[in-house]
């Protein structure tokens, strides 16, 4: 029974990872459409993001009073209505309507799962699970892909929703495995703490401003990659560059299988340095003078190897850095912050590519990537004055 959880928990992180590379992918096309200037792919990305933020910041108070399972079948409703209305969008204004469920549908599975997994399973399931969010992540770019082939971007909507409906259907049918599996009680869930007592908590708000940071720099590669070789890179089709969305996702998914084969041996700290150090050797890669877009298709794959296991190592300390009774609220402000930064530094970067050149990105990604870690470092720090 626990095994089939499992996978069930796997495939609800595929659909998680399912939307967030479909805007990315799909804009330069999208853009011509519209008839509207290249970043204000940021504003629908901001407006997608802040309802996640609101969702998240929702999350503990909701795990307090459902379970998880609810929670998850609610929001993977909302993620496919929000998908259906990009698919029927016709003008601009459309998408910021179908933004507001696209973006809800986001941050409270992805709150209550996180915590759900760190607090009853290892570092390498979190790891693995995350992988499953890359798969997702990977798999969206593609059918964009297609669907710019031989339909159109509003095509690339509609599949994934098609998809997303299919994984909906499983996760009603494993409503009988959710009953009591794990360590972690509906008690604890009711006993867990809010989100103003946790703040004071000694290490919380450093990890908050590290998620800030981290998904900055992810966010905007999200978003921009198919715009940088578009931009940078010449004789590329719209397939192609469309296709490459998914580079920084296959880094992602890389990083996270690798990480969940030796989280257990080396731990989640180390794990976190790593990817940092790993990371910021594929930003390398980037500022590298050629004009081959090879080196840049495997910098991008670099980049997300090296961020693939910072983001789910930070959400599976967090029962052991803060305790269980804070766990809930603390994934969900972590969540709720990596949503700030996901809202408005994509939107930021625009703006700067826009007036300065998108060649600007190697230099924008390596500013949060030290920030994030130099977040962490200290936050490290203050968690052991505290429990030691």
């Amino acid at each position: 029974m626990g095994s089939l959880l499992l996978a069930v928990i796997y495939l609800i992180f595929i659909s998680l990872g399912l939307p967030d590379s479909l805007l990315g992918s799909g804009w330069p096309k999208m853009q011509m459409v519209f008839g509207v200037p290249s970043s204000y792919a940021g504003y629908v990305s901001m407006t997608i993001s802040f309802m996640t933020i609101i969702s998240a910041l929702l999350s503990p108070r909701m795990i307090r009073r459902f379970h998880t399972k609810w929670i998850v079948i609610s929001s993977i409703a909302l993620t496919i209505s929000g998908l259906i209305g990009f698919s029927f969008s016709r003008q601009y204004w459309m998408l910021f309507v179908f933004a507001i469920p696209y973006g809800l549908g986001a941050g409270a599975i992805d709150a209550s799962v996180n915590h759900y997994v760190a607090n009853n399973y290892s570092g390498a399931v979190m790891n693995f699970l995350h992988c499953f969010y890359g798969i997702g992540a990977v798999i969206s770019p593609y059918i964009m892909s297609l669907a710019l082939k031989y339909a159109g971007w509003n095509e690339g909507y509609r599949w994934t929703s098609f998809v997303q409906m299919g994984i909906l259907a499983v996760v009603i049918l494993s409503l009988p495995l959710w009953k009591k599996n794990g360590s972690y009680t509906d008690e604890d869930n009711r006993n867990s703490a809010g989100i103003r007592e946790t703040l004071k908590e000694p290490g919380v708000v450093l990890t908050l401003i590290a998620f800030f940071a981290y998904c900055a720099g992810e966010a905007t590669c999200f978003l921009w990659t198919p715009s940088y070789f578009a931009a940078t890179k010449t004789g590329l089709t719209d397939e192609r560059i469309a296709s490459f969305g998914s580079l920084i996702f296959g880094g992602l998914m890389l990083g996270r299988l690798i990480s969940g084969f030796i989280s257990n041996r080396i731990g989640d700290k180390r794990l976190i340095r790593t990817g940092v150090f790993v990371e910021c050797a594929g930003i390398l890669m980037l500022l590298m003078p050629t004009a081959n877009y090879w080196i840049a298709v495997i910098g991008f794959v670099v980049i997300g190897t090296g961020m693939g296991p910072v983001y789910p190592a930070i959400q599976h300390m967090a029962p052991t850095n803060f305790g269980k009774r804070y766990s809930a609220a603390v994934i969900g402000l972590q969540m709720a912050s990596a949503y700030v930064g996901s809202t408005f530094m994509p939107m930021v970067f625009g703006h700067l590519q826009q007036n300065i050149g998108i060649g600007i990105m190697p230099v924008y990604l390596i500013v949060f990537a030290v920030l994030n870690i130099g977040m962490l470092e200290m936050a490290y720090s203050k968690c052991r004055k505290t429990n030691f």
